[in-house]
């Protein structure tokens, strides 16, 4: 009488596939299991991002009398120029944010620089809309370390 667990003569044990070989050993950390989720969550942050990064250029742009100015502040540029800066940066950062969703490798690195590029220039704009740079340089922190975590040789498909 056999046991539930042996498997008939002709039959191969429920672990093999068809190649005979035996299944990949467990991984340590399961690092394969969630960064991915975290590329694609930062790709979507990244476009989310951008676009409001745009839409708060574009509001610099239309009207400088929405944004507070401070009259003794190192980096004080002209609100139309900052408006600009904020569109272009921000429209990088989406389209960038679209290729790193489609699994691009080179949208990651761009993506990293970018979004740093992001973070210093909302911290230089901080004086003019204070609380959302401190929300933007907070998204671009997460966006860079999950770009940043996760390596394509650790995944496995």
């Amino acid at each position: 009488m056999s046991s539930p667990s042996s498997s008939a003569p002709d039959q191969p044990p429920p672990w093999r596939s068809g190649t005979g070989a035996p299944p990949p050993p467990p991984s340590g950390n399961r690092f394969s299991d969630w960064a991915p989720g975290l590329v694609i969550f930062a790709g979507v942050l990244m476009l989310i991002n951008g676009f409001m990064e745009a839409l708060r250029g574009i509001m610099a742009v239309a009207d400088d009398d929405l944004f507070v100015t401070t009259p003794r502040y190192v980096f004080r540029f002209d609100l139309t120029g900052w408006g600009w800066i904020h569109i272009v940066i921000g429209a990088l950062v989406a389209v960038v944010g679209a290729f790193v969703l489609k699994g691009s490798d080179w949208a990651r690195y761009a993506g990293i620089f970018l979004t740093a590029v992001s973070a210093v220039e909302s911290f230089l704009a901080m004086p003019y809309y204070p609380l959302w740079s401190i929300v933007v340089i907070a998204l671009d922190v997460f966006i860079i370390w999950a770009l940043c975590v996760y390596r394509t040789e650790d995944v496995a498909f």
